[in-house]
């Protein structure tokens, strides 16, 4: 470089000077930033697996870690100052529930032949997007849940769909553009296959909350997740999910506008983010971290419940490895194998086990593993009546 330079210097000194310059510039720039294969601050061309794509935001934009990072901090700032979080939504089954034209059965063909017989409620949440040749369903009390979240945290839309799935949804959901912007992050802005990820989002991960039905996508960022009871609206989605049961729809029903899914999560939503902004708090709110809130605000579901399982796990495996057992604990609840006085609740799918006719005659509770499933998703502990379980032959 220094040899191509001073040749350039006695053939041309002042295009030597601008050349030289300008590669020292490229040398020494961090290039925060590329947008359309340049870097944004020195121009130079950068190859096209640099950084992480932010193309939600702007067509061809990546940007560099050390980038992001400082973007994150920078936005949090800001947030905190107007008491604001961040929380990520996710759409089908989460918000609303789509079903395609030829998914939808004949038991369900009202909807489209009776749309104005419809009672108000369901007509004014029902929407044909001719476009894309489906039908799609507004969970209840949506619009009142974006309005008041919108309050307390910086919103983003996160989907498995497509983008222009992802827009449509969002003019449904959002049709005066008051609450996401531009960010509406969709399947193509993923940098893991199968996988949604935090990496794609401007907000530093101490101060995200999460909002799925799904947990399995969400596999570096499970301690930010509210996992959401889903919403099977359509036939179609029972199928999908093996469920032996109808749908809203052919039931002519839907959830609660005022006890349903989403009502229940804005609580515990307002209630967290009380916690974080709490001004009793010693610590900097910088240095505080919402998913130990999330964490702490969990285990009050079944605090003061020891839970022993019977007829619920398969024979050999290890109690503690189980989805429900960790579910369990993770509501606050203390987890035995064996009985004893100190046992509240014993956990069955058989009313004729021995551990089951002992928590009878032990005046314990006795229920289905759904009472845990139930409690979790509605953030309390659910009424034990409601969870029976039948009683079979076998003894254990």
């Amino acid at each position: 470089m220094g040899e191509h330079c001073g040749t350039t210097v006695v053939r041309n000194a002042s295009t030597s000077s601008s050349f030289c310059g300008s590669s020292l510039k490229r040398n020494m720039c961090p290039h925060p930033g590329v947008y359309a294969g340049m870097c944004m601050r020195c121009g130079q061309e950068m190859d096209d697996e640099f950084g992480v794509a932010f193309g939600y935001i702007h067509k061809k934009l990546r940007l560099a870690s050390d980038e992001i990072s400082r973007l994150r901090d920078k936005d949090l700032k800001n947030l905190l100052r107007d008491r604001k979080l961040y929380l990520i939504l996710d759409l089908d089954h989460t918000l609303l529930h789509s079903a395609q034209f030829p998914d939808i059965t004949v038991e369900e063909g009202y909807l489209h032949n009776q749309m104005d017989a419809l009672p108000d409620n369901l007509k004014s949440s029902l929407f044909r997007v001719e476009r894309m040749q489906m039908m799609t369903k507004l969970r209840p009390f949506v619009h009142s849940f974006l309005k008041e979240a919108s309050n307390l945290f910086e919103m983003y839309i996160y989907t498995m769909g497509e983008r222009p799935y992802a827009l449509e949804m969002a003019k449904l959901l959002d049709p005066g553009d008051n609450y996401f912007s531009s960010r509406i992050i969709a399947q193509g802005d993923c940098t893991q296959r199968n996988q949604k990820g935090l990496d794609v989002v401007l907000g530093r991960e101490s101060a995200v909350l999460i909002l799925d039905d799904t947990e399995a996508v969400w596999g570096k960022h499970k301690e930010n997740l509210l996992l959401m009871e889903r919403y099977h609206f359509f036939a179609s989605s029972c199928k999908e999910f093996g469920l032996n049961c109808k749908s809203l729809s052919q039931l002519k029903s839907d959830e609660s506008e005022t006890e349903g899914a989403l009502p229940t999560v804005l609580k515990i939503l307002q209630r967290i983010h009380n916690l974080f902004f709490d001004e009793e708090r010693q610590n900097n709110l910088e240095d505080r971290d919402v998913r130990q809130v999330l964490k702490a605000v969990g285990k009050e579901v079944l605090k003061d419940c020891k839970v022993v399982f019977s007829r619920v796990f398969p024979t050999n495996f290890p109690a503690e490895q189980h989805t429900l057992w960790k579910m369990a604990e993770q509501l606050g609840a203390t987890c035995s194998t064996e009985i004893d006085p100190s046992v509240t609740h014993v956990v069955s799918t058989d009313a004729g086990t021995h551990k089951s006719r002992w928590a009878v005659r032990e005046n314990k509770y006795l229920v289905h593993p759904k009472w845990i499933e139930a409690s979790k998703y509605m953030w309390r502990k659910q009424p034990e009546e409601n969870f029976p379980i039948s009683s079979h032959a076998k003894n254990k």
